[in-house]
């Protein structure tokens, strides 16, 4: 899949550009995730993963996450405990993703303008944002028409 390569290469040179290690673990925890598509759970990640090296254990993939996570190359999807890999990760704004319940189809958003009033409005009521998720669950546009029948 071209796009995850693509992916992958973005990430390789925003890590060079902010000084940070991309590690083979890290690499291939991306393009894992990159090709799968929908929500990738960290035992799923595992799984795959010690196929490849026997040394791969649980703290591996976590730290991997979080490491994508923090450079904005991951998106954690809170509701199914899943990550995905970030469409536009050089996006540095909030953003919402459409989760389909049906396939797992997930495509991402950003509408700013969401991010910006709810950050605002939780500002005034004296709030200070750490982290904002924003899922909406249904059907994609495919899984519309077989779930009717």
């Amino acid at each position: 899949m071209t796009n995850a390569n693509a992916l992958v290469q973005q990430a390789e040179s925003q890590c060079h550009t902010r000084g940070v290690r991309f590690t083979p673990i890290r690499r291939r925890v991306l393009e894992l995730i990159a090709r799968h598509g929908g929500g990738l759970k960290a035992y799923d990640l595992l799984d795959q993963l010690s196929t490849e090296h026997a040394a791969a254990r649980p703290p591996t993939v976590y730290r991997a996450l979080e490491f994508l996570i923090e450079q904005g190359l991951v998106h954690r999807i809170e509701s199914q405990n899943a990550y995905v890999a970030c469409a536009c990760p050089e996006h540095a704004h909030g953003f919402q993703l459409l989760i389909c319940r049906h396939c797992g189809y997930v495509e991402e958003l950003h509408l700013d303008e969401i991010s910006d009033q709810l950050a605002g409005l939780a500002q005034r009521q004296g709030f200070k944002v750490e982290r904002q998720t924003i899922e909406l669950l249904g059907l994609c546009q495919r899984c519309q028409p077989q779930s009717e029948s």
